[in-house]
């Protein structure tokens, strides 16, 4: 059996703060089979690295991702998860991150688009848009909740695969619905995940990658139930998560 892939969720994010470079170096230094990342859009319709659609939880100051400039954007210290580690961090914009990645041919990037809370015009074409400037069609793949944005990449950037990200209730018959659309990847959470569906979505011809996989116990049973891989905040199991 495939060794069961192990991504940095939004970088090395158990130890730094996550969705910053300095994440996203120290996940590329520990052998992360991929870096895991969510994008969304600015004002001025710049794409930016960011998990939430407001920048309270994870940054200095306050408000919606959209309602900033990437500019704006840039000024805020997004270490308030991890304000023990680094002095300061900035929440990085997509470009900087394909530039930084387009130096590094092992790293690959799963980008999650963030569009299923708010629905950005134009952030499929603007991120793709970036991949092809820096020559990472290779090396990266896609997911989001929104499986209509799902549907817009397979038409904007064919060739490029495609992850069906859901909640954690999970999905039945997921393989099915994921080979019938043309995506290559099921993301079900690690609480929803059964060896039965996992087999059923590998019939046809579907990969299993789970989020977010931290404890040991879990790390267990993930590879017990054959998923392709596991989304982690890091790189080796936890004893007590």
């Amino acid at each position: 059996m495939a060794r069961m892939k192990v991504y940095a969720h939004r970088g090395l994010s158990g130890i730094y703060p996550e969705n910053t470079m300095v994440a996203f170096a120290h996940a590329a230094e520990a052998k992360f089979d991929a870096i895991e990342m969510d994008v969304q859009l600015t004002r001025d319709g710049q794409v930016v690295i960011i998990h939430d659609e407001t920048i309270d939880r994870t940054t200095d100051g306050t408000g919606l991702v959209m309602s900033y400039s990437l500019a704006d954007l840039r000024r805020f210290n997004a270490t308030r998860v991890r304000p023990d580690v680094v002095g300061s961090a900035k929440i990085p914009s997509f470009e900087e991150y394909c530039e930084w990645a387009s130096s590094d041919p092992s790293v690959r990037t799963n980008i999650e688009v963030k569009s299923s809370v708010i629905f950005y015009p134009g952030l499929e074409e603007k991120t793709f848009a970036l991949i092809q400037k820096y020559h990472l069609e290779d090396r990266v793949f896609f997911s989001s909740f929104n499986h209509l944005s799902l549907v817009l990449l397979h038409q904007i950037a064919p060739g490029i695969p495609l992850g069906l990200l859901v909640e954690k209730h999970g999905l039945v018959h997921a393989g099915s619905l994921c080979s019938r659309f043309g995506f290559d990847y099921f993301h079900p959470a690690l609480s929803s995940v059964t060896a039965e569906g996992v087999a059923e979505c590998h019939d046809h011809g579907v990969g299993v990658q789970v989020w977010t996989v931290d404890a040991l116990a879990d790390w267990d049973r993930m590879a017990a139930a054959k998923v392709d891989a596991v989304f982690s905040n890091f790189p080796r199991p936890q004893e007590h998560s």
